[in-house]
């Protein structure tokens, strides 16, 4: 009997594997219905990011207009007029009804305490956090992906119990004690280590044109340093998990009786049926490049969205906390939407 990969595996160099196996694309057949499924319930899981964004940050204790006042003496007449301005007096479920209506026309408020709308707050620290997040991203899902394939390829050997040990110890370690590590050792100095990079922020200041870029990359040295260290543990270990299934295939048997070289074996058949898992943890970290790293940013002080975050949870500032927690959740949704939507491309078999 042979495999669906096994069918994958025949077909000739370059053909399309629905083609070479006789199946149809993945725009056929039940695709329309697979879509329509996922849209559905993408739809469905933000309606659902609304209602727990308003809900959830309703328990965190504090009180936002008396954390406004910054304990100054404030009369009782004083706080009900903050209140009825940030409507607050209204019963809970007007609040409800007219925070998700604003919300569904792009509208998340405004801050409490900058007095500023959020959306404007969030695209002014979008940047900062898309230049860390997404540098760490790409590095770590690349360094991740080789690793973890050639781990798996010569699994049980020296190199593979190595990586795998690296990799097992550094996705145990929380990202804010490997950032603070990392400032005691190459930002402060020890022993005849110097301090060589900066405790925070993203600029020194005074900076432009190219002395301004080098600025900016040696500030951003160590935030990278800590997600990747983090991040490629994580996709290296998926990616060796998902190869290693695929290793008894017989369709991997059938390559190489047909003479190809084992590397081409392993890029061309064994690594595109790997991809499924890795793929979805690939398009959830793409998601993360939006929401940020919240530990890492608050450790290095780097002015972008997982800061502003802290920020506004420690007052609370509810409008900017729903509206973070909107767009966070919002981009792994979308992300996660993408994945499942490439998967009939990488694997006709889904979405049949």
């Amino acid at each position: 009997m042979t495999t669906a990969p096994a069918a994958g595996a025949l077909k000739e160099p370059g053909a399309p594997a629905a083609v070479a196996s006789g199946r149809r694309g993945p725009l056929a057949g039940g695709y329309p219905r697979y879509l329509a499924g996922k849209l559905g319930g993408a739809a469905v899981s933000l309606l659902a990011v609304l209602v727990t964004s308003f809900f959830l940050f309703r328990i965190v204790p504090g009180d936002p207009v008396k954390a406004m006042t910054h304990g100054m003496p404030t009369s009782a007449e004083q706080l009900a007029t903050l209140r009825r301005q940030f409507g607050l007096d209204l019963p809970l479920w007007q609040q409800f009804t007219d925070y998700c209506g604003r919300a569904l026309t792009g509208d998340l408020g405004v801050s409490y305490q900058f007095r500023a709308p959020v959306g404007e707050l969030i695209a002014e620290r979008l940047p900062a956090t898309l230049l860390l997040t997404g540098t760490a991203v790409v590095l770590y899902s690349a360094l991740g992906l080789w690793l973890g394939t050639r781990a798996a390829w010569r699994h049980g050997g020296p190199a593979d119990k190595l990586h795998t040990g690296v990799a097992l110890t550094l996705w145990s370690v929380p990202s804010f004690w490997l950032g603070l590590l990392l400032i005691i050792v190459f930002s402060v100095g020890m022993g005849p280590i110097p301090g060589l990079f900066p405790t925070g922020g993203m600029e020194s200041g005074g900076e432009s044109g190219l002395g301004y870029v080098l600025d900016v990359g040696h500030h951003l040295v160590l935030p990278v340093l800590t997600l990747v260290a983090v991040g490629y543990a994580q996709t290296l270990l998926v990616m060796r998990s998902s190869l290693l299934d695929e290793m008894g295939g017989d369709y991997l048997t059938t390559a190489r009786a047909k003479g190809l070289r084992d590397d081409d074996v392993r890029r061309r058949h064994a690594v595109p049926n790997a991809l499924l898992p890795t793929v979805t943890m690939v398009f959830i970290n793409l998601g993360h490049v939006v929401a940020g790293s919240i530990l890492v940013e608050t450790v290095f002080s780097w002015p972008g969205l997982g800061g502003l975050f802290y920020q506004a949870l420690s007052v609370p500032d509810l409008p900017l906390v729903q509206g973070l927690f909107v767009v966070f959740a919002g981009a792994m949704i979308v992300m996660n939407l993408l994945a499942d939507l490439l998967y009939p491309v990488l694997d006709p078999r889904v979405g049949r």
